[in-house]
């Protein structure tokens, strides 16, 4: 059966789908409201030259990109998310519960799946989209060794902890280890104006990179995550 257990190479993690008991835990396709406040943001420039398999990197879809853009409230156990995949093409396919992750994986190394996020949907400008907030505790669908799922006692504030050991990725039918990948950066959140007008959240990830392309460092992605943060905050007012 070919389905993308090498995802999860060497992390000594089965690709086991596991039931579900309709329990109290929010699952990537029940949405929560989104929190009136952050605890932290992060963004990540997913490529294909990221993408870690057992043969080396950079086995991702030729031509694909991808942005995914977090927010958390490690308070409420709540993240919100904002992905766009520009060139990937479905179906999408993984043995967890869904082929978007956020994985504990440093760069260059393969990892377990932490959190699942809906799979983004074609939109009318041909990009694919996903949007929306969940509550933990979270699920992925995958066990490990002992059969716990690999969501399983993770918390929100492991990413804010340490958020170089976290990357975002998503997999396909014909890019099992993923389609692109990337590593989370964390961004300074705020109200100040960037002059972005707040059209940020729907730009492609090249129109973004064309915005960055002006600034540097630490002040590319601030830009980046206070556009997405107004362009949020407008569209909730």
């Amino acid at each position: 059966m070919r389905v993308a257990a090498k995802l999860l190479t060497g992390t000594a993690v089965a690709a086991v789908a596991l039931p579900f008991s309709g329990g109290s835990a929010a699952y990537a396709d029940e949405e929560v409201a989104e929190p009136a406040e952050f605890t932290s943001m992060f963004t990540v420039d997913a490529t294909p030259g990221e993408v870690v398999g057992d043969d080396g990197e950079g086995l991702g879809e030729p031509g694909a990109s991808g942005r995914f853009d977090l927010r958390i409230n490690s308070d409420q156990e709540i993240i919100c998310w904002d992905i766009v995949l520009d060139g990937v093409n479905p179906p999408f396919e993984s043995p967890a519960r869904t082929a978007t992750h956020v994985h504990d994986a440093p760069a260059g190394e393969p990892g377990p799946p932490r959190l699942a996020f809906p799979d983004p949907q074609a939109d009318d400008d041909g990009l694919l989209r996903s949007s929306g907030c969940m509550e933990g505790p979270f699920t992925t669908g995958v066990a490990d060794d002992d059969g716990a799922d690999t969501g399983d006692g993770f918390t929100l504030s492991e990413i804010e902890d340490d958020p170089s050991r976290f990357s975002a990725d998503t997999h396909t039918s014909d890019f099992l280890d993923g389609a692109v990948r990337g590593q989370l950066n964390q961004v300074p959140h705020g109200g100040m104006d960037t002059g972005l007008g707040g059209g940020t959240a729907q730009q492609t990830p090249a129109q973004i990179g064309g915005v960055l392309a002006a600034t540097t460092g630490a002040a590319a992605l601030t830009v980046l995550a206070v556009g997405v943060f107004l362009s949020r905050r407008r569209a909730h007012h």
